[in-house]
């Protein structure tokens, strides 16, 4: 699948700009689209899946012009939202048949509720089937989510912030099963604020800023701009707090009365403080802080 977006902007009627003059190519495999809440991404979500129109510009699906193909388009489409819901009163697997029946899988009954319990399985979650959805714990509800969203056979899929609200946990489960879904022939579009999210999971990303594309590209071109500027010290309470107020931190941990601290900084920031490897949360630290102009101190 090729979407091309071409100028995209969208306005409220209350004047705001949500996004404003976006242009991205996404092909087969994991998309991830970064950036701080209110940055822009559900709105783009919304209007990819067809939930609402751009002011301006265009969105093509292999070819296709979204608004004038929707009743066709519709059906590739996959969608698991922020606010995913259900019915509160019916079981795992009734509300995964209700999905089914929703996006018009045409199949037998038998079929189908054999495909819900291929997902169930997918998913992790064949051994609670018949527990009520609304008792299920946060992260086996996104698990369903996703389940619900892929019952359709969709040819895209589009997952806004999907781990936010897990625990370390359920977010590695998660992400495990985006990763073995973006090996099969499916368009995955990921949004999330989260970087961890991105970094092990998406080959190909985006990042926006008050609606607009600061980054596009391999997450590995972000991470080299970063190269030379990582540092990491081993500091008491005195020198952590110097620091912190002078630099962005990106993480800390206690080693025996002192901090083991990585930090951004252009220069040498302490005269123990050693250059590291890189990895996408400081290139996000980085960009948000010396490219974009936001104060992390």
């Amino acid at each position: 699948m090729h979407i091309e977006i071409k100028n995209l902007s969208k306005i409220y009627p209350n004047g705001f700009a949500a996004i404003r003059g976006i242009n991205l190519e996404i092909g087969n495999g994991m998309f991830g689209l970064l950036g701080p809440n209110g940055a822009g991404k559900s709105s783009l979500m919304r209007i990819l899946v067809t939930l609402q129109k751009a002011t301006e510009g265009s969105v093509h699906i292999d070819g296709l012009e979204i608004n004038a193909n929707r009743d066709k388009i519709r059906p590739w489409i996959g969608y698991l939202p922020q606010d995913f819901t259900f019915f509160n009163k019916l079981k795992t697997w009734e509300f995964l048949d209700y999905s089914a029946t929703l996006s018009s899988l045409d199949i037998k009954r038998k079929d189908r509720l054999k495909k819900v319990d291929q997902l169930l399985e997918q998913v992790g979650l064949l051994d609670v089937r018949e527990r009520l959805a609304n008792k299920l714990s946060g992260g086996m509800k996104r698990r369903l989510g996703i389940a619900q969203a892929l019952i359709g056979n969709p040819r895209l899929l589009v997952i806004d912030e999907p781990t936010t609200g897990l625990d370390p946990e359920e977010r590695i489960r998660f992400r495990n099963i985006l990763s073995d879904l973006s090996q099969q022939d499916i368009t995955i579009i990921l949004s999330t604020h989260i970087v961890g999210d991105i970094s092990s999971t998406c080959h190909h990303m985006a990042m926006l800023h008050q609606g607009e594309v600061a980054y596009n590209g391999a997450p590995e071109g972000m991470i080299a701009e970063v190269k030379d500027y990582v540092w990491q010290v081993t500091i008491d309470d005195n020198e952590f707090t110097t620091l912190k107020n002078r630099y962005p931190v990106v993480s800390t941990i206690p080693i025996a009365g002192h901090w083991e601290t990585q930090l951004i900084a252009m220069e040498k920031p302490h005269p123990d403080a050693i250059n590291i490897a890189p990895h996408l949360e400081h290139a996000y630290v980085f960009f948000m802080e010396n490219k974009l102009g936001i104060s992390l101190v």
